[in-house]
């Protein structure tokens, strides 16, 4: 692949002529300065990679000719994680850093013990954290840019539980207070994967009890304590090594 991924909603047919404008054409054309005769790999973010070579350039534009056209495959099993509210200094490094590692889809979560609160701006917060996911997408060169949900609030959260439950997936919540380990998860044999990470303050304790009574495992990730920012992350790791998701 080349150096950086660049999105464009819709990839023609090898052959054919593509232009790159908008936010993407402007960092490509005027940021990375590429040139005409250089290649580009090009994605629509929900799987389609191509390789084109540039045939034109002009300010904050690029006509790309389409050279090749594939899809790539989905990693399974799938992971989801559902992300209490981090600070807000914090709060989009988090998706960058799950983005990077590999999550399939992003929940927000306003948890009881949310220093941050979107309400009243839930707009605002989740086109953060999509802007956020689609720049981390585009360094860590993926084809697959994470779908970001709109605010979930615990009863939301409790029914995707549920649903995943249902159909056989494993619902981790990361608490310190676990009794089971994370790697000793049924992880390889689920049909996907969610991921609860608490915020600052931990999971309060009435939310733990509903979460495990819909389904959820309270688990311990590792011997640390790991800020809510970097636990997504590192648990996206452990299932790279423990499921077929990095075969």
């Amino acid at each position: 692949m080349a150096a950086t991924v660049f999105y464009l909603d819709e990839i023609p047919e090898p052959g054919a002529v593509a232009v790159l404008d908008g936010p993407e054409g402007r960092h490509a054309a005027t940021v990375r300065r590429i040139r005409v005769g250089e290649p580009i790999t090009l994605s629509d973010g929900a799987g389609v990679v191509a390789a084109s070579e540039v045939v034109a350039a002009q300010k904050d534009r690029l006509e790309l000719k389409i050279l090749d056209r594939v899809v790539a495959e989905r990693v399974s099993p799938p992971v989801t994680v559902v992300q209490a509210l981090p600070k807000s200094d914090r709060s989009e490094l988090a998706v960058e850093l799950m983005t990077e590692a590999g999550v399939d889809a992003i929940v927000p979560w306003q948890a009881a013990r949310c220093v941050a609160n979107w309400e009243g701006k839930a707009r605002k917060g989740v086109d953060k954290w999509r802007a956020a996911a689609r720049a981390a997408a585009r360094q860590s060169r993926r084809a697959y840019i994470p779908e970001v949900g709109e605010l979930h609030r615990t009863p939301d959260v409790l029914e995707l539980v549920r649903n995943a439950k249902a159909d056989n997936g494993v619902v981790a919540a990361l608490h310190e207070s676990g009794e089971s380990r994370f790697v000793d998860l049924p992880l390889a044999r689920a049909s996907r994967v969610v991921l609860i990470v608490g915020p600052e303050g931990g999971l309060d304790d009435v939310e733990l009890e509903a979460l495990t009574a819909a389904g959820a495992e309270a688990v311990l990730l590792g011997p640390t304590v790991l800020r809510t920012s970097t636990a997504a992350a590192v648990a996206l790791g452990a299932l790279g090594a423990l499921t077929p998701r990095w075969a």
